[in-house]
């Protein structure tokens, strides 16, 4: 069997990435194609928590920037990570993945309250936890939230999968045709060069802690493995020199 290099890694999906080309909504054919790939991963007794965004149904800051008062824009997105994460729980479950969804907000008709020693728990079972509703407070990203439930449970990297790059570049490659991609960067670099990997907040907290980052593309088939046995893909970010 192949040997993972990571026993218990954090997802990070964005909301985007589960809505494929039609660009907002739920795909179904790319839910269950992630479905597919995170099996593949708990097959090999790796031990996996995912964060999903909520961009696909509802964007905070989007709210916001039209007058809408940002506590209340950022909930309506908290819920919407709900959502997202109840979906990609079907999808497992589908395909014989035991999964828990545990929400930051309580909401006990639909899934588990977020309780750190539980979801541990979850991870040595074997089961794949979802955590959804962001933080449970306003004013911060699911990538704020990545970082913190990583450092929570002692996960070893934050695998972050995106839909439109295959990694960290110097610019928005799909803009400047120049754009360096790097393939390894500390998160001072990060923070130094203001580089748009995640934001500052989630950061310096994985920098604090020392939890290493990969950023790879989720549209090819398969990442998600190769990244957790070790592969030179996208970009590394390191954490503490």
């Amino acid at each position: 069997m192949e040997k993972p290099k990571y026993k218990r890694i954090v997802l990070k999906l964005s909301g985007e990435a589960l809505a494929g080309e039609q660009g907002y909504g739920i795909d179904p054919t790319v839910i269950q194609s992630i479905a597919e790939q995170i099996k593949e991963i708990v097959s090999l007794d790796v031990e996996v928590a995912i964060i999903v965004g909520g961009g696909n149904i509802w964007r905070g800051m989007a709210g916001s920037a039209k007058g809408m008062d940002r506590a209340t824009a950022d909930y309506m997105g908290m819920l919407a990570t709900v959502m997202n994460s109840l979906a990609l729980q079907d999808s497992l479950e589908n395909i014989d993945v035991p999964t828990r969804v545990q929400t930051s907000i309580e909401m006990r008709q639909v899934a588990e309250p977020y309780i750190r020693r539980r979801a541990i728990r979850h991870l040595e079972k074997s089961r794949v936890v979802i955590f959804a509703g962001g933080t449970g407070n306003p004013y911060f990203s699911t990538d704020t939230t990545a970082a913190l439930r990583a450092a929570e449970i002692e996960a070893e990297v934050i695998l972050m999968a995106k839909n439109k790059v295959d990694g960290v570049y110097s610019a928005d490659p799909s803009i400047d045709k120049t754009a360096k991609k790097y393939e390894t960067l500390s998160y001072l670099d990060v923070l130094k060069e203001g580089l748009a990997v995640m934001d500052s907040t989630a950061s310096s907290l994985c920098m604090d802690n020392d939890i290493p980052l990969i950023v790879f593309s989720i549209m090819e088939e398969g990442n998600i493995k190769r990244a957790v046995l070790g592969e030179n893909i996208g970009t590394f970010v390191r954490g503490n020199e």
